[in-house]
């Protein structure tokens, strides 16, 4: 067994090595008055920085958890190693020999060297040996690795830069490389670089491209595969090493080792979807640009990047693009990343190449410029997150509009800072085409039934913790099947004079048919119903044929029933005996022509007005886009006094 490090020694270690650039390693540093650095901890989440060094002490203390000590202890906790192994970690860096009492020596070749360093170590060796495979012109197999990479606009001084490799596709090359190196089949199986099977010992990675993903100290942790060959056994295109004690994908970031010093400097991080994304940008200049490995961007990655980005609420924000895909699967993972969003003191943005293209394929069509480029027009987080969720509306309609409005209220609402919310609410109103007001008042809205579900979600949290668990809610009603909610239609309000109108002018239609002339039906426009059970019944009375003279009321109502949708068959029947709130013609029988002339003048009076506003509210979109089309914006205005007129025509002969 090794001997315990010689006292000496370890205050050698200490006096040696700089606390300030250990720490700076894990944390962005700022000064913090005479002889003192400050910025946040690693230990704990917190937004304004409490974490304190003195270099000219070699200590570190955190305000906020209470936790402190040394350089050594320091090292210790970041990186979960033993006292022995941390001073071992340091000693190296500083290329100093230790001595051992007890006629021990170092434990860098035994086995009873802490497990952490054993596994950095096989790794380190193991990206040189990718590395070198790929690089062997004389290999033919590894051809298809460097082709790869030619495709996509990287040679081989970027392969070394970024430590890309081949594995080759024997299976066991590997494994027996590290085995001469010493490291025993327990450790290369813990640290996932090979797999145990009933043959014994093989590579866990084969005929792959290798990506070495390092810590943010440089140490290369894990690999991300991607797979070359068609014959491949295992389909997956990327294959990642599985957790170890040395690798949890949730913490850690493809390429923030070198990322990190240009991050800290510019307090501005980009975060890619891809390894191949990560060079891409680095080579062309945008070298703050980072990866997750084989899972979402999470809050454990944020907690790291927030310590680098110095993401303090006492100092101007600092900025943190995500690039994504402009497909539906990027789209999602950018709403999640703006569910994420309260976590930032920063700015987020969201930067999505035109054809949805990813950086590597933005800079192969067109240059690093590109890049740069796409990475400095990022639109705010706010800013997509808003005209995402509204894209699914229709918003030449009135219907679609205020869903649209309802849609992103709460977005708005959410922003941290409320003295930007009046900006962004008439903003929000110039996209979706309606007034400041009527945004105003749904966000104000939204913010209540948010404050009233936090308040439920309070109550329930407490009555969980003091029965044990919550009891289960007596009045959640089941969801409708898919079919059930696809025939449902919402059942009119009769307390909107507009729908009350419309619906005296069905019960005209079906109870008193010969009350209207042929081209009396013609004037309606399908879309002049507001409420859309009633838009169904009208449907069915025009697939009718319309009102017919000849047929029996009875016959009448049975040919509508038979050509209007199942879901309003019963209204059909409802609107076919209703009384009607007017008084018959005596000579007729039928309700006076006047009564029947108001109704379908002002059906056709909202038709009209709802076209007015369809056309203001694209006016005013297009005045909030810089980029509209001037010609399409005449036709729209003169489309827009054509209604103005016919709908002044209609009220001069109602009058």
């Amino acid at each position: 067994m090794a001997g315990r490090i010689k006292a000496d020694d370890i205050a050698l270690v200490k006096e040696r090595t700089s606390i300030e650039d250990v720490v700076r390693e894990h944390v962005t540093l700022r000064p913090a008055g005479p002889g003192s650095m400050k910025g946040l901890c690693p230990f704990h989440d917190e937004k304004t920085p409490s974490f304190n060094i003195r270099p000219a002490v070699g200590a570190w203390h955190c305000f906020g958890c209470g936790e402190g000590g040394d350089v050594i202890s320091f090292v210790q906790k970041v990186e979960h190693l033993t006292f022995t192994e941390s001073v071992e970690r340091l000693a190296s860096k500083l290329g100093m020999e230790l001595h051992y009492e007890e006629g021990g020596g170092p434990r860098d070749r035994g086995p009873s060297l802490g497990q952490r360093s054993r596994l950095v170590e096989a790794h380190r060796v193991a990206q040189e040996f990718y590395l070198e495979r790929l690089l062997d012109t004389s290999s033919g197999e590894a051809r298809v690795g460097r082709d790869f990479l030619r495709g996509r606009g990287f040679d081989g001084e970027a392969a070394k830069h970024f430590g890309v490799g081949f594995a080759p596709r024997g299976g066991e090359e590997l494994t027996r490389h590290l085995r001469a190196k010493g490291f025993s089949d327990d450790e290369l199986v813990a640290g996932g670089l090979s797999g145990r099977g009933s043959r014994g010992l093989y590579d866990r990675f084969r005929g792959r491209l290798m990506w070495p993903i390092r810590d943010i100290t440089g140490d290369t942790v894990g690999f991300g595969a991607r797979r070359l060959f068609d014959d491949d056994r295992i389909a997956a295109k990327y294959l990642n090493t599985s957790e170890t004690a040395i690798y949890k994908k949730s913490t850690v970031l493809y390429g923030l080792d070198l990322a990190k010093k240009s991050i800290a400097g510019e307090r501005k991080a980009v975060i890619v979807e891809g390894y191949t994304d990560v060079m891409a940008c680095h080579l062309a200049g945008v070298e703050g640009a980072v990866a997750t490995c084989g899972t979402a961007f999470g809050t454990d990655h944020i907690k790291v990047l927030r310590r680098i980005l110095r993401d303090e609420a006492d100092l101007a924000p600092a900025k943190v693009v995500f690039t994504f895909d402009g497909d539906a699967a990027g789209q999602k993972a950018a709403m999640k990343a703006f569910g994420d969003d309260q976590r930032w003191a920063s700015q987020s943005f969201v930067a999505v190449a035109d054809g949805g293209m990813d950086p590597c394929d933005l800079r192969m069509a067109s240059g690093d410029d590109a890049v740069r480029h796409l990475i400095d027009d990022a639109v705010p987080m706010f800013e997509f997150a808003v005209r995402t969720t509204i894209a699914r509306y229709d918003m030449a309609t009135a219907e679609g509009r205020v869903q649209a409005m309802r849609a992103a209220a709460p977005i708005v609402n959410s922003i941290r800072d409320s003295s930007m919310r009046p900006e962004y609410i008439r903003t929000v109103a110039g996209w979706i085409g309606v007034e400041v007001e009527q945004v105003r008042a749904e966000v104000a809205r939204a913010g209540r039934m948010a404050a009233r579900d936090a308040e439920k979600g309070d109550k329930a949290r407490d009555a969980q913790t003091a029965g044990g668990q919550a009891r289960p809610d007596a009045d959640v009603v089941p969801e409708p099947s898919e079919q059930e909610a696809r025939a449902a239609l919402p059942t009119p309000d009769l307390r909107d004079p507009v729908v009350f109108v419309e619906r005296q002018l069905l019960q005209t239609l079906l109870q008193y048919p010969g009350s209207f002339e042929p081209a009396d039906i013609d004037t309606i426009e399908p879309d002049a119903f507001t409420a859309p059970a009633h838009r169904a019944v009208f449907d069915g009375v025009r697939g009718a044929g319309g009102p017919q003279v000849g047929l029996s009321a009875k016959a009448w109502a049975d040919r509508v029933t038979e050509a209007s949708p199942l879901s309003v068959h019963g209204l059909v029947a409802e609107l076919a005996v209703a009384p009607l709130p007017t008084r018959m013609d005596k000579s007729t029988g039928l309700p006076e022509r006047r009564y029947v002339s108001a109704l379908l003048t002002r059906v056709q009076e909202v038709s009209l007005t709802r076209q007015i506003a369809d056309a203001m509210s694209a006016m005013r979109r297009m005045a909030a886009d810089q980029h509209s089309d001037a010609a399409q914006a005449r036709e729209l205005s003169g489309r827009l006094q054509d209604l103005q007129r016919e709908l002044a025509q209609l009220r001069d002969q109602a009058s």
